[in-house]
This record gives structure tokens, sequence and C-alpha cells, in this order.
């Protein structure tokens, strides 16, 4: 990367004491006022630059160009490209999204995963959110922010279980256990990522209904509760292939 230089330099005269991006414990407070302000238009150039000319490509220069706010200033705060990408998920996840509240499991289930479909096709946001997922392959540390940001996210997730499990919803299971709410809330986006990512094939609506409609039905099959045992197969016991007489 280009400044190497002007970055050391950048960095020495930074303030020892700054926060490393990327690194938020849960509950810290974040400053207010002109930081806040700067910390937001820094965001959306990293979004713009992620959504343009993907995780490779983006450098602080682009950054510095488009928010305005000079390159010295993005070198010391952040030191270099992975501290912006790492900043800028640090910062989605301080936003006040609730997960969908319907009135009933399905519905909510329904509403998250097109939601997902909605985040990552939207001309508005998918480029940059597809971006994202790509630096955390590319950097250690925008693997750990990307990390922290969907487990915020999927945390957040989990109360639409817990008000299923108040509403009577998912099947009380015989030994006391609880539904699994992290698992449960996993299972709705996982095919979608599959497809976005892994097969690269489109998702519609469609698609989003289907996935939820078969974590509903693992729910209902007591799949996310723990101690279950799939029917048919003894608890304890693994299946092995089937023996070829010689």
């Amino acid at each position: 990367m280009s400044g190497e230089g002007e970055k050391k330099q950048s960095e020495s005269d930074g303030p020892a004491s700054s926060p490393t991006p990327g690194t938020r414990r849960p509950g810290t407070r974040r400053p207010g006022g002109r930081t806040a302000r700067t910390r937001a238009v820094v965001r959306d150039a990293v979004l713009a630059g992620l959504g343009e000319l993907g995780y490779p490509g983006l450098t602080v220069e682009y950054v510095a160009a488009r928010s305005g706010v000079h390159k010295t200033t993005l070198y010391r705060r952040w030191g270099d490209v992975e501290g912006l990408v790492a900043d800028a998920l640090d910062l989605a996840g301080e936003d006040s999204w609730l997960p969908p509240d319907t009135g009933s499991l399905e519905g909510d289930l329904r509403a998250l995963a097109r939601e997902v479909v909605t985040s990552f096709t939207e001309a508005a946001t998918g480029a940059s959110g597809s971006a994202m997922i790509a630096a955390g392959f590319q950097s250690k540390r925008a693997a750990a922010a990307l990390h922290a940001y969907y487990a915020e996210r999927f945390a957040r997730c989990e109360a639409i279980v817990e008000r299923a499990v108040a509403r009577g919803e998912l099947p009380a299971d015989p030994e006391g256990a609880a539904v699994d709410a992290g698992a449960l809330v996993r299972a709705v986006p996982a095919p979608l990522l599959c497809r976005l990512f892994i097969t690269r094939e489109p998702i519609d609506e469609a698609l989003a209904d289907q996935a939820a409609a078969a974590a509903l039905a693992a729910a209902h099959a007591g799949v996310f509760t723990p101690g279950h045992v799939t029917p048919g197969r003894p608890t304890g016991v693994a299946s092995a292939p089937p023996r070829q007489e010689v």
C-alpha cells in the first residue's frame, strides 16, 4: 500500500490509548459528537468502497477522498484498510436493529429470512454486505469483527425463540430441556447464505419462505432441542457404511 512512511509517522503521533478497531468489547460506550460523526462518514465511505472496488481494491486514499477526512487522520485513528473495515463492522453492530415481531414463530422466521434476501439483493446494500463477508476471508481483523457482528445479530434474534416458547408454540421436551435458540435462528439464513457464497446461485422471497419453513419444521420435530434423538437411531450409536460380503 502506498503511503507507508506517512502511515508510520501518523501512527506514532496518535494517542497510545486508542483502541484497536475491531476489538470492541460488548457494552463498551463509543464517544459521541464530532468523533461519532467522523466515524459515520468514514463508515459510509468504507461501505461504498467495498461495494464499488471490493476489499482488494479498497485504499485509505479512496476513503479519504470519499469521506472528506484527511488520510493522515485515517492512518492515525484506523491504521490501515483492515482497521477501517473492522471499525465499519463495529459501528454497524451498534445500531438499534431488532428482529421481526409478527406475533408468531412462523411469521418471525419468514420475516427474518426475507430480511436476509433484501439485505443481500438490494442495490444499496447487497454489494457492500457481500464484500464485508469476503473481507473476512482475507483479513484476520475483519474476520474477528465479522464474527462479533454476526454473534451480536444472532443473539438479538434469540428473542424470536424466547417469545415462541412463552406463547407455547414450540413442543415441550419430556426432559425439560430448552430449545437451542441460537441454533434455530442460525438455521434460517444458512441455506440462503450457502447459495449466495458457496454455489453462487440467486435467492428470492420464495427461497426465504422455504428456508423459514424448513427451520420451523425442524424446530417442531425437536431437532434444536439438546438430547434429541433421531427416530430409528439409538443414542450414541454412530452410523456406519454397510459391510460388503467377501
